[in-house]
């Protein structure tokens, strides 16, 4: 059973998650179709109730599975979760609003999106994505991870290897420089990996997986096998 929230309702306790609702799915599909502020606005409530209130939900019961292998990461139903809102300020694409639902879990007292490497959920027609690492790192991160890479080689290999990550979720992925950067020697025996300017690993589900109740333990198990990784950044970074 899925409430109606009025709009004007921020709830600080949040029903149990039984899974993504349909008519979830079925407003986003919805919105990708009339992906306008008179449409949004009309169709605001469903939102509330059938994306924004489920998803929170989903949150909420991730919180006490986090915890068990990373209590310093914040789990906050309000502040993890993504606003609907696109940032159009620097894109060609002035569509309002994203036709996902997202939620991404950092360090406490870190900003979403930027900073640190964290945990990444979200939902769409047709898809649930989980993931973790960090996506866009600044330079000086990136100069951060490359030499704790560099000078924990065993660490970083083991943590790449490790099957129960891969299983999972994948290889250790990411957009790579053509050339060994700067101050690196082009011999170094983890070169390839020094290439890279992101580290992340993620893996995509059919949407039905999101319809129940179990997706909570799905999605926990996943942010599980991914804490080396999520780790092995976090230290560089601290």
């Amino acid at each position: 059973m899925i409430l109606a929230i009025p709009r004007t309702i921020d709830l600080d306790f949040y029903p149990p998650f039984e899974g993504f609702p349909q008519k979830g799915i079925a407003f986003l599909k919805q919105l990708k179709k009339n992906n306008r502020r008179d449409w949004y606005e009309k169709h605001r409530s469903d939102y509330e109730s059938f994306v924004k209130l489920p998803m929170q939900s989903l949150i909420a019961a991730l919180g006490p599975h986090i915890q068990s292998f990373a209590p310093e990461y914040e789990v906050n139903p309000k502040r993890s979760l993504f606003r609907i809102y696109r940032d159009v300020r620097f894109s060609k694409d002035k569509r309002p609003y994203k036709t996902h639902v997202a939620a991404h879990f950092v360090l406490r007292g870190k900003p979403k999106g930027t900073e640190g490497s964290g945990y990444y959920i979200h939902i769409e027609p047709g898809e649930v994505f989980v993931g973790a690492g960090i996506y866009m790192p600044d330079n000086d991160q990136l100069k951060k991870i490359r030499k704790r890479i560099a000078d924990n080689s065993a660490e970083f290999l083991a943590m790449v290897n490790n099957k129960s990550m891969s299983r999972v979720l994948g290889k250790l992925e990411g957009e790579k420089l053509q050339r060994v950067p700067k101050g690196y020697d082009p011999e170094h025996p983890l070169a390839e990996w020094l290439k890279f300017k992101q580290f992340f690993v993620g893996t995509s589900w059919p949407e039905k997986r999101c319809r129940t109740s179990g997706l909570t333990k799905d999605v926990a198990k996943a942010f599980e096998a991914a804490s080396p990784l999520v780790d092995f950044l976090n230290k560089a970074l601290r």
